[in-house]
């Protein structure tokens, strides 16, 4: 499945669980985790439209936000936000966009694009 889709996917699952959360949590850590998950989404668009010389750059920011957003939902989960189930169904999308996106930068730096 491509990353754009895992990506849209793991989106769609952080704004369901926004839903029955309180006002406060939704309009706090919540809607920072929601709008991370949009800016990652932007940058996996991005990457796949550049030329294959500058993937690189928005693949390197791509990864540090989806490390960001990997600690922001720990951290909603830490402070009982939200259950352990969803918890572990949110960190495991985000790991996997994670280990797609290392796979995507090292599949450019073996073929000599970076």
């Amino acid at each position: 499945m491509p990353i754009i889709l895992k990506i849209r996917l793991l989106h769609k699952n952080i704004y369901t669980v926004g839903e029955k959360l309180n006002k406060r949590d939704k309009l706090g850590i919540h809607k920072e985790i929601d709008n991370l998950c949009i800016q990652c989404l932007a940058l996996a668009i991005e990457a796949k439209f550049c030329p294959p010389q500058t993937k690189n750059i928005p693949l390197e920011t791509l990864r540090i936000k989806i490390s960001v957003l990997k600690n922001l939902i720990r951290t909603e989960s830490e402070l009982n936000i939200i259950n352990e189930k969803i918890y572990l169904r949110l960190a495991e999308q985000a790991v996997e966009i994670s280990k797609m996106t290392s796979g995507w930068l090292s599949f450019l730096t073996q073929k000599g694009l970076w």
